[in-house]
């Protein structure tokens, strides 16, 4: 059964993270935005069995940044048992999930769901996962956070409360650790690229970094090779969809903590960083960055298979490892994106514009990417039931005659119809 004790061993520890509290009054359009019949409800609930709500985390970052957060988590004093018998008299409903077991109830009200999860202390960690007790004490919950920038919570009445100075840091564009990073780091191997992917969501300089945080990823890589691929991809794909891609995929291999990921050891990080110059500007998937890293197909399959990644993330891999170099501009066509609109008519796979596309932005063809969006693929007017039509009968036949009529389609700039392609047919 949980409980509200602290271990006695856990309170000189806990201590040494004492910070001085700082408050201010937060009341703009995105907080007030948030306020639905549902929270309302929600507020109403906790208020009248006189426990404290507060919104905690992400959001509250997200809301001092001036954004509109797309997810709202709580948290509470209430333990779960309690949360569950005050909704339960309020006829609140509650969606099962395995939350409980670590402190998260989701009640539903006005068809929205609200995450509250209970105030915890870390008691014991693996580096993967937390052992934790439950606590009345919002800054020891703070203190069992990430980073200062989401260790804040906010009342539901506006005020911030800050125990580590990450608003401070927010306005400052500093990502720092809670504490010490060594200890925040090994407490969850995966906050190392939690680290990466705020900070390139918060800095505004490549490497502001501070010496200590590199010095303890550098110490502690190796504990992400105990953490599961999916949860590492889930964090590489975010990362790699924000700011100073080039400096911390770099970062990454100099701290020798590529090769930890999925990533090869001697991955080609001057082939990534003109990729990423070619490509930033137009929003290239994850995978089109990270291929530029590998050498050649056995190294997708390797990622592959640390990472879980999806079999259309795969494809578009082993599809840009396979054609960065070959599928290019014709030095007879220079300026014409002819040779890559020709591979696609000819390819018989849905999604192989757009694999092409993320080819050009891989090779900053800014001008033949452009043109490529805005070019529609044809439909081949002919098939085989038009050629038995005419007299061509055997599958043989058939089939060489269409692949005759698809180049000459082709040389046409796929201007010809099916009369006109048909009377190149010889019977």
């Amino acid at each position: 059964m949980w409980n509200r004790i602290v271990s006695p061993c856990l309170l000189s520890r806990l201590h040494v993270l004492r910070r001085s509290l700082f408050t201010m009054q937060l009341s703009s359009s995105e907080f007030k935005s948030l306020f639905s019949d549902g929270l309302n409800g929600l507020a109403e609930v906790f208020e009248k069995h006189q426990y404290e709500l507060r919104i905690a985390g992400g959001a509250v970052r997200d809301l001092l940044s001036g954004k509109r957060p797309e997810d709202v988590d709580f948290a509470t004093t209430a333990t779960p048992d309690e949360m569950k018998q005050m909704f339960q008299r309020a006829g609140i409903r509650m969606i099962n999930n395995k939350g409980e077991m670590h402190g998260t109830i989701t009640a539903r009200l006005h068809n929205e769901n609200f995450e509250v999860t209970t105030l915890r202390v870390d008691v014991q960690t693996d580096g993967r996962h937390a052992e934790v007790e439950f606590t009345t004490d919002w800054q020891k919950d703070a203190e069992r956070r990430d980073l200062t920038i989401n260790s804040m919570f906010l009342g539901l009445d506006g005020k911030l409360y800050d125990y580590f100075k990450g608003y401070e840091d927010l306005q400052n564009r500093k990502v720092r650790f809670v504490g010490s990073a060594e200890q925040r780091i090994q407490e969850d191997y995966l906050r190392i690229l939690r680290y990466f992917r705020f900070y390139g969501r918060v800095a505004l300089e490549p490497d502001d970094h501070d010496p200590e945080t590199l010095a303890a990823i550098r110490d502690n890589g190796r504990g992400l090779s105990a953490i599961s691929g999916e949860r590492i991809w889930m964090e590489l794909k975010k990362m790699v969809t924000g700011n100073h891609v080039a400096h911390l995929l770099g970062l990454m291999y100099s701290l020798e903590v590529a090769q930890y990921l999925g990533l090869p050891p001697d991955g080609n990080v001057e082939e990534m960083k003109r990729v990423w110059q070619n490509a930033k500007d137009h929003s290239p998937k994850p995978m089109t960055i990270l291929a530029s890293l590998l050498h050649c197909q056995e190294e997708v399959e390797k990622m592959d298979l640390r990472l879980k990644v999806s079999k259309e993330e795969k494809t578009l891999a082993l599809f840009i490892v396979k054609h960065r170099r070959e599928l290019c501009k014709r030095e007879d066509e220079p300026d014409s994106i002819k040779p890559f609109t020709d591979f696609i008519v000819d390819s018989r796979e849905l999604d192989t514009k757009n694999k092409v596309c993320e080819l050009l932005k891989y090779q900053g063809e800014e001008k033949l990417l452009a043109e490529l969006c805005r070019w529609s693929t044809p439909r081949f007017p002919v098939s085989g039931h038009d050629l038995r039509r005419v007299g061509v009968t055997t599958g043989k036949e058939i089939g060489a005659t269409l692949q005759e009529l698809r180049d000459i389609w082709k040389k046409s700039h796929y201007q010809m119809d099916k009369d006109e392609l048909l009377s190149y047919v010889k019977t």
